[in-house]
Parts: structure tokens; C-alpha cells; sequence
């Protein structure tokens, strides 16, 4: 019997892992048929650059020779990195490791549920397809960054504070280490202390359980602080301050408003459908005090909480929030089952609600699936067409010494093999005080003495008249989306 059950249980991960690999195929040929295979996110590419510049150079470096802290997620330039350690195509091992990253999320999404209601290994993993296949996370798990990576790390601490026993060491470990995916996994001790604070463990193992954990968290968490200010006499990356100073505006906004902008971003698509199982599933886990889940809960909300309160931009799909979507799905799934359970004695009525639920649920989720490879796609084509376009355009026409100021540095950081001036901050912190000034920008441009300065017209509208037009990409994507295209200004010194 055992054996049984064992041979079933691996047929459906093996089944998990072949619809996660279908999965991103289909997104992956949809950029194919489009324009090319790449990356949606120029971020993307500064990954890549730091991946390449360690393996060939052995530096921690964006441009070589250069250490910097622009990295946002140095485990995963690690990761990536090996790639270029073998001489193959290093953008399918990125794209391998995404995918890897999404199985993982259906597995243990699939898991906490299963723990939750003991549900035996002969069930169908429906969470564990409807996570594979939502458009988000396919969209993060190929977009070249640690999006899905850093989901995966949530949803396994979530998972190991769910367990009757909890091994509070290994989730602050997990914990530590997540801080290397993303500077935000440092949230996750909220729930790994709520448990621990809430659980009915008598005080003296309770401070037992908080030494291990926060011990284990600092054994990752410290190097990480090091490694930052070794590289720029900061504690946090670069990218920390950059992005929030950029987008500082965007907080002036009623906080009304921001909030139900990113509450909103989970909805776009089947998640819409879930909501009454996610809003049951918190009254149920109230009703029982399961800390577990009002843990992940409340993480969920205090996570997206926080960037509208400090960072509430909701551009690319909500790529900043799509780490904690899982959650939500997860907490909804829960719901949906509880429901469903709760109307079993109702035989008809059970039959008609599960069904019905199932295919709207099924039929929205594919549109949505089949949507996004089509976004996936003209994202990948419009920044091959613009940002990647304009970095080859430079590396073939301008002096291998010039310097070039750019606002989106990955592609020029990959293609152009020149020195660069970053005005967005990543690698040029010098400019976060006055990332929004044009003026001041301008006097920085000319005390670094730029000679090209390369960006959208639209985003710099006075800083461009510094420099005369040279080049532009002509590409068609990005103004059949309402943007327009890359230009080249020779940047005029005083």
C-alpha cells in the first residue's frame, strides 16, 4: 500500500513538473514568434552583466573593474552565473532556474494545502496547476529576475511555520538567506515571531525557539549586511534608496488609493474569482485560531501594505508585489475548500457550486494564461527593439572610450562595453539625492564628462536639450504601446 501511494504521489509531481515546463514553453514560444527570445525587464540584463563579469572576472562588478552594490539580489546573479561557468546558452539556464522556481511554488503551495486538510495523495493537485499556470508567476519565472525565486523562499517559510512541530531554526535560516533574493524577505520574521509569540509553548521554550531562530537568521542575514557595505559603505543595496527616491512622487497619491491600486494588482485574472474563498478563509482561520494561517495572512497584507506606503508602483504586472501572490491564491484555495466542505451534506447543492466554480474558475485562468504570453511576448519585444537596439547601436558607432549616461543600464551594461553613468542610480548612487532634478542631473553629466547620454525623450524632456540627437531605434513595439522610441544625444560639454 505503501508503495502505492508513494508511486502516486510522484506521478503527480512528475505531472506538476511537466505542466510547469508546458507552461513556460508557451510563453516562451510567444516571444519566439513575436520578435525574439530575451527578457521583459531590462533589470533582467544587469543580472545577466553581474552573472558574466563574476564568472569570467571573478568581480563583483557591473562594469569590470568597478565593484559596486547595484545588485538587488546577489544570490541570484550567483545562481545565474553558472550559466556562464559552462559554455552553453546562459539564458536558457536562467530561464531553466525560473521554471525550476515555479514548480516549487506549485509543490509546496500544493503541500500547505494538503497539511492543512490532510488531504490524501490520490486527490487531483488542483492548486498545484492553478499555480503553474497563472499568468503572473509564468510571466515572473521567465522575466530573467529573482521574482519567483524569492516566492518560493516565502512560501517555504509559510509552509515550516505551518507544521505542528515548527523548526523555527531552519525558518529564520530561510529567512537569512531570502534577504540575499530580495532585501524585502526580511518581513518574513513577522510571521515566524507571531507564531512563535501566539503558540501555546510555555515561555521558557518559546525564548528556546526565538535564540534559534534569530541565531540561524543572522548567521545569513550578517554576511549579507557586510557584503554590502564592503562593496559601498552601505547596509542595503543601492537599488534600496534608488528606486524609492525615483518614484518618491507616487506617494503623494491618498494612501486610500495606492492601497486599493496593489491590493488589486492579485485580482487581475482568475484571483478575481477567489476572493470569497480568500475573505472565508480568514474568518474560518479566526473562528479555529489557526495562527499558521492568520501568520500568512497578515504578512500577505502587511508586505503589500508596505509598498503602498513607501514604493506604490504597480507598473510591469506588479512585479514587486507578484512574490507575494502565491500567498494570497494559497490562502484562497484554503477558503474555496472550506466552503466546499461545509456544503458537503448538501449533495446537489455541492455538485453545482464545485462544478460551477471549477470551470469559471478553469475558463478565466486559461484567457488570462494565454493573455499574458501575448504581454510576455511585446514586453520581450519591447525592450529588445529599444534597450537592447540602442546598447549594440553604441557599441558598434561610439569610441570604446566614451562614456555613456543611460537611465536603463542593463542591456548597455550587457551589449555596449562602455563606461556608464547610471541616472536611475543603481551604479551611480552620487545621483539619488537629485534623481528627479534635470537641472542638477545635467551638472552631473557634465562633471562626469558624459559624452553620449541615451534615454526615452519623455522621461528627461529638459535634460535632453543638453545634447544633440544622433540616433533612434525605430522600433515599432514600444509606440504601438504607447511609448515611443530610445534616442542617442551627443551630450554638448560646457
Amino acid at each position: 500500500m505503501f508503495k502505492r501511494v508513494k508511486s502516486i504521489f510522484v506521478r503527480q509531481n512528475i505531472f506538476l513538473a511537466v505542466a510547469a515546463g508546458l507552461a513556460v514553453t508557451g510563453y516562451l514560444l510567444a516571444s519566439a514568434f513575436t520578435r525574439v527570445i530575451g527578457f521583459p525587464l531590462d533589470d533582467a540584463w544587469i543580472h545577466q552583466t553581474y552573472a558574466r563579469n563574476l564568472a569570467e572576472f571573478g568581480q563583483w562588478a557591473f562594469i569590470p573593474g568597478k565593484l559596486s552594490a547595484g545588485s538587488t539580489a546577489p544570490l541570484w546573479s550567483v545562481m545565474i552565473a553558472a550559466g556562464y561557468l559552462f559554455r552553453g546558452i546562459p539564458y536558457a539556464w536562467t530561464y531553466f532556474l525560473g521554471g525550476i522556481s515555479l514548480l516549487g511554488i506549485a509543490l509546496v503551495g500544493e503541500a500547505y494545502l494538503r497539511r492543512q486538510f490532510s488531504i490524501d495523495k490520490f486527490s487531483f493537485p488542483w492548486l498545484g496547476i492553478f499555480l503553474v499556470g497563472e499568468w503572473h508567476l509564468v510571466w515572473a519565472a521567465l522575466s530573467g529576475m529573482e521574482t519567483a525565486f524569492y516566492a518560493l523562499f516565502i512560501l517555504l517559510v509559510l509552509f515550516i511555520l505551518s507544521g505542528k512541530k515548527v523548526a523555527y531554526w531552519l525558518a529564520g535560516l530561510l529567512v537569512g538567506i531570502s534577504v540575499w533574493v530580495r532585501p524585502d524577505g526580511i518581513t518574513l520574521l513577522g510571521p515566524l515571531l507571531f507564531v512563535l509569540f501566539v503558540s501555546g509553548e510555555p515561555w521558557r521554550q518559546k525564548l528556546t525557539n526565538l535564540a534559534k531562530g534569530v541565531t540561524a537568521f543572522l548567521v545569513a542575514f550578517a554576511p549579507y549586511l557586510l557584503f554590502n557595505h564592503s562593496l559601498s559603505g552601505s547596509w542595503w543595496p543601492n537599488t534600496f534608496y534608488a528606486k524609492q527616491a525615483e518614484y518618491a512622487i507616487l506617494t503623494q497619491a491618498p494612501l486610500l488609493q495606492r492601497l486599493v491600486a496593489l491590493f488589486g494588482l492579485p485580482m487581475i485574472g482568475a484571483g478575481i474569482l477567489l476572493l470569497p474563498g480568500f475573505f472565508a478563509e480568514v474568518w474560518y482561520a479566526w473562528k479555529a485560531k489557526n495562527w499558521a494561517v492568520l501568520a500568512a495572512v497578515l504578512w500577505w497584507l502587511g508586505y503589500t501594505g508596505l509598498y503602498a506606503l513607501r514604493l506604490p508602483v504597480t507598473y510591469q504586472h506588479g512585479r514587486y508585489l507578484i512574490p507575494g501572490m502565491p500567498v494570497y491564491f494559497v490562502m484562497a484555495f484554503l477558503g474555496i475548500r472550506t466552503i466546499l466542505q461545509n456544503i458537503a451534506g448538501h449533495k446537489k447543492a455541492h455538485w453545482y457550486v464545485s462544478r460551477a466554480w471549477t470551470m469559471v474558475i478553469a475558463g478565466v485562468w486559461l484567457a488570462f494564461y494565454a493573455l499574458g504570453a501575448s504581454s510576455y511576448a511585446q514586453d520581450v519585444a519591447i525592450i529588445d527593439s529599444e534597450m537592447v537596439t540602442a546598447a549594440k547601436w553604441v557599441a558598434v558607432n561610439t569610441s570604446p572610450q566614451a562614456k555613456i549616461a543611460v537611465h536603463d543600464i542593463g542591456a548597455f551594461g550587457f551589449f555596449s562595453n562602455r563606461d556608464l553613468v547610471d541616472l536611475a542610480g543603481l551604479i551611480s548612487p552620487d545621483v539619488i539625492p537629485f534623481i528627479r532634478d534635470e537641472h542638477k542631473l545635467g551638472e552631473y553629466l557634465d562633471s562626469q564628462g558624459v559624452d553620449y547620454l541615451v534615454t526615452f525623450p519623455k522621461w528627461y524632456p529638459q535634460l535632453i536639450l543638453g545634447g544633440d540627437p544622433v540616433y533612434h531605434t525605430q522600433g515599432t513595439f514600444s509606440p504601438a504601446a504607447g511609448g515611443e522610441n530610445m534616442w542617442v544625444y551627443r551630450w554638448r560639454r560646457p
